[in-house]
């Protein structure tokens, strides 16, 4: 079951249900064994670890995941080896994590002008030298 590892975490922690070993480069989609009825109004969002990442660059393709509400399947996490050498991914190990996050569903409206800002159209970069 997804829990919750410190009562202020915004993440639970899931876990593979299957073994598989992630060579370097290499990604795969990895059962968690769960499917899940988010709240109205709702997405679940799946998301890398941290610790995966800074330990051995476990990573996920797409980061983060959208559950759909209306999703019933199971859920997997795409995980890829951004490491150097080899990742065995065991049975119970804590792969990923979900967050409940609420969703807006604006009126999309299409218009010839926008309003002004002071950063305007400033894009990449726009902001800095990024150093």
């Amino acid at each position: 079951m997804p829990r919750f590892a410190h009562p202020d975490d915004s993440g639970m922690d899931v876990c593979a249900c299957e073994e598989r070993v992630l060579a370097p480069g290499e990604r795969a989609k990895i059962p968690l064994g769960l499917a899940f009825q988010p709240p109205p109004g709702t997405e679940i969002q799946l998301r890398p670890r941290s610790g995966l990442a800074i330990k051995h660059g476990i990573s996920m393709v797409n980061t983060p995941a959208t559950i759909d509400e209306g999703y019933r399947g199971e859920v997997c996490a795409i995980l890829i080896n951004h490491g150097s050498e080899p990742f065995r991914v065991e049975v119970g190990m804590r792969v990923a994590q979900i967050v409940v996050c609420p969703v807006l569903r604006p009126e999309v409206v299409e218009t010839d002008e926008l309003s002004d800002t002071a950063r305007g159209a400033g894009g990449f970069g726009s902001t800095g030298t990024g150093t």
